[in-house]
């Protein structure tokens, strides 16, 4: 009876173990459907204009599996979604020209960043916005007013010393440049709480000063958007 018992135990547990790979199959197959379901509720969004995406597909996994998702769950994943689109709209109106030539956009997983040449707002070693700036940054403003991230706004400038006008220093002037793109977003509607600024001068170059190219390129405005706010 022992041997029995011994035998009856031993394949007992070989089966258990060998039955692992269900429960991994199980798994993945919960999530690919979690998946099918993103996509199936993101599709759908494209004719229910009113109904978030975010908003869609978290309802629609709880209709399947139940249960509620987790206010702070929800929240975050309302807020990359507005960080997404936010990113497209900007990278949309930098590649048609709607932001000057010379406007870019990156996007990483800490912020969403424009770069703004500095002969669409301001003119050479002067700090106040030309006239067509402040649309500019209205319409930049508009797309970020609905979202809670902090917005910094940095100067920079190129390497030639300044020379003239009331500025002492490139530094100087790169500040200058940022508060005045900041009294711009204030006026637009941008929650002044979010706004901070500063002013590197000539010291983190996108460019070789060694060249015009690289000059045009170091003189510019930053308006990053921080994730995750």
């Amino acid at each position: 009876m022992a041997v029995y018992r011994f035998r009856k135990e031993e394949l007992e547990g070989h089966l258990n173990k060998n039955a692992l790979w269900a429960i991994v199959y199980g798994d993945m197959m919960s999530y690919l459907m979690i998946l099918f379901l993103l996509m199936l509720s993101f599709s759908l969004s494209k004719d229910v204009e009113e109904q978030d995406p975010v908003e869609k597909s978290l309802s629609e996994i709880q209709r399947v599996f139940g249960g509620r998702v987790s206010p702070a769950v929800a929240a975050k994943a309302e807020q990359a979604d507005k960080e997404l689109v936010l990113g497209q709209a900007l990278t949309a109106k930098a590649e048609g020209g709607e932001l000057g030539a010379s406007a870019s956009v990156i996007v990483t997983e800490k912020r969403i960043s424009l770069s703004l040449g500095e002969g669409v707002l301001f003119d050479s070693g002067k700090a106040d916005l030309k006239a067509a700036a402040s649309p500019l940054l209205e319409a930049i403003a508009k797309d970020m007013i609905n979202l809670k991230n902090e917005v910094r706004v940095e100067g920079h400038t190129d390497n030639v010393p300044v020379r003239k006008g009331p500025y002492k220093s490139n530094w100087e002037l790169s500040m200058a440049r940022a508060y005045a793109v900041i009294r711009q977003l204030e006026a637009s509607g941008v929650d002044p709480r979010r706004i901070s600024g500063v002013g590197y001068g000539e010291y983190r170059p996108a460019g070789d000063n060694k060249s015009a190219e690289g000059r045009a390129k170091n003189r510019r405005i930053e308006i990053s958007l921080l994730r995750g706010g």
